[in-house]
């Protein structure tokens, strides 16, 4: 296996668990939130997207599915076209409502295709170079590609057992 099959194989298990987690799941479900300071699955799959939409789009040196495909017209939150989640508040957290799954499916969907165009063509030495030397030691293509992935499959593992949660108490 290649670097670039593996680093699809990753995005594409991130894929599997937000399809997995979000299939079936009614607006108030999506919706739920354990207390009134957590996430809700909607905010985490919105968030995970969001981030991997942000930072691989940025390294492909691309335009964000976000924005050049209108999933912020789409979805219709009260944030900026910038906006990631990224340190939201409960109040914010609460904002991420959607009218169903396929529309957070869909958008992680259209990320995800952007993601393995960007990364199968990726080869070694291009996962070397250096992206972002305002960190020490300066944080390399691989580096930030792996980050995303640990970001995704724990956003969407938290997602995840927010669904058992709700499946469990009904």
């Amino acid at each position: 296996m290649s670097s670039a099959e593996v680093l699809v194989d990753a995005f594409s298990r991130i894929r599997e668990v937000v399809h997995e987690t979000v299939s079936g799941l009614a607006p108030d479900q999506l919706t739920y939130r354990v207390d009134p300071e957590a996430n809700s699955i909607a905010w985490l799959v919105w968030h995970l997207t969001r981030v991997q939409d942000d930072h691989v789009s940025d390294v492909a040196e691309a335009e964000q599915a976000w924005t050049a495909q209108d999933w912020l017209g789409r979805f219709g939150l009260p944030f900026t076209h910038e906006d990631i989640g990224y340190g939201h508040d409960p109040d914010e957290v609460g904002e991420v409502r959607v009218d169903s799954g396929e529309l957070l499916t869909g958008y992680h969907d259209a990320v995800h295709a952007q993601t393995v165009a960007f990364v199968s063509e990726l080869t070694d030495d291009g996962l070397a170079e250096v992206v972002d030397a305002g960190w020490t030691p300066p944080v390399t293509l691989g580096v930030r590609l792996v980050s995303v992935i640990a970001d995704g499959l724990q956003h969407a593992g938290q997602a995840a057992f927010i669904r058992g949660i709700v499946e469990r108490t009904g």
